[in-house]
């Protein structure tokens, strides 16, 4: 049965201003971000039609029906590249919506930990935003969609190391390798702080999938090697590989992944505790990486259907952000061959659907 988890209050939001605020900012950032991303904010945040409430019982009934119609779809397995992730239940599924007031939509099995696996790149990189500004991850690693599979080492042959994004390995550990810190240690504090921010709530590292993934984690460490060799991070490359996998390996639910979602989808603001994680700023440039890349090599098919940005993680989970509406946080093992969630994609396609949010489908 679905419950509803009430927070601390409605959240403030200003469509109109907050859309000429983002205008602005998606102005400035065409030649770098592309004018994917770029137009799908700003019909994201197009007032007054798209930036309006959903009504809460709407919400509900959509979070219900897909997690219903969803629930017995078997197709997919558990990523088994990392022998951890491989003895989950497959069985598990979760979802959950958190919207403007903090409350949490939620039904299925919310509450069971997994590792938070690749969605975690989108949240450090929201820290390399907050701390050096956007030059820092566009001259360092790049924003575009890299054609190529998530942890390929040709395309960073290709460009050196440039012409990466976030959201795919080689970009995502020198992401990590250019958080600013004197030591392993004070990066590390900065990385679980935030992700905890973002989720509302203390997390903690899955030790036993930490250390599955460091004793498999030989292509990652060549891959690091390789960026730090073309000078795209200061760290050592071995222990931002290490900080990488731990990032990785970060137990989250699907209600903590829904609320890092509408953290995003309301601004950087969380929702739930109302705190201020990451500047407005910022966000835009985060969603559009997500649109062009976040999910693997099926990232152009998953806009194509939902026109929503989102990101996945081969532990079973998939965020999606709806901006100024809602974000979706989703459980289920099984992933399809490009590595996302099979059982996530179909529900967060159906509640969009529902709820009729998808931006490229708003004519008047």
């Amino acid at each position: 049965m679905s419950q509803t988890r009430p927070g601390r209050g409605a959240a403030t939001i200003q469509p109109e201003s907050g859309y000429l605020q983002m205008t602005e900012i998606l102005t400035n950032r065409r030649s770098a971000l592309g004018f994917l991303g770029a137009g799908l904010l700003a019909s994201s945040f197009a007032p007054p039609a798209f930036a309006k409430e959903t009504a809460p019982a709407d919400v509900e009934a959509a979070v219900n029906a897909a997690y219903a119609q969803f629930r017995t779809l078997n197709d997919g397995k558990n990523a088994d590249y990392i022998p951890a992730l491989a003895k989950v239940p497959s069985a598990y599924f979760g979802v959950s919506l958190t919207t403007a007031d903090g409350k949490v939509h939620e039904v299925g099995d919310d509450d069971k930990p997994f590792s938070i696996q690749s969605i975690s790149k989108v949240f450090t990189m929201a820290i390399v935003l907050q701390e050096s500004g956007e030059a820092e991850i566009v001259n360092s690693v790049g924003v575009d969609a890299t054609g190529q599979v998530f942890n390929s080492i040709t395309a960073v042959e290709q460009y050196k190391g440039k012409e990466m994004n976030p959201l795919v390995n080689p970009g995502a550990i020198a992401t990590t390798g250019n958080i600013k810190g004197s030591s392993p240690e004070e990066v590390w504090n900065k990385i679980i702080t935030t992700y905890s921010a973002f989720a509302g709530r203390q997390l903690e590292v899955n030790k036993e999938v930490y250390k599955s993934e460091s004793d498999t984690n030989q292509r990652n460490r060549a891959i690091g090697e390789l960026m730090s060799a073309y000078g795209r991070f200061p760290m050592d490359p071995l222990v931002a590989t290490d900080l990488y996998t731990r990032q990785c390996s970060v137990n989250v639910t699907s209600h903590d992944l829904s609320v890092m979602a509408a953290t995003l989808a309301f601004g950087g603001r969380n929702p739930v505790t109302k705190k201020q994680v990451i500047d407005t700023k910022h966000v835009p440039g985060i969603l559009s990486v997500m649109a062009t890349a976040g999910l693997y090599d099926d990232s152009g098919k998953w806009l194509f259907k939902a026109g929503v940005p989102a990101k996945s993680g081969v532990g079973g989970g998939l965020i999606a952000v709806v901006p100024g509406r809602f974000g979706v946080g989703t459980f289920a093992p099984p992933l399809d061959d490009a590595g996302n969630s099979v059982r996530g994609q179909a529900a967060i396609v159906d509640i969009v659907n529902r709820l009729n949010v998808n931006p490229y489908a708003q004519f008047g």
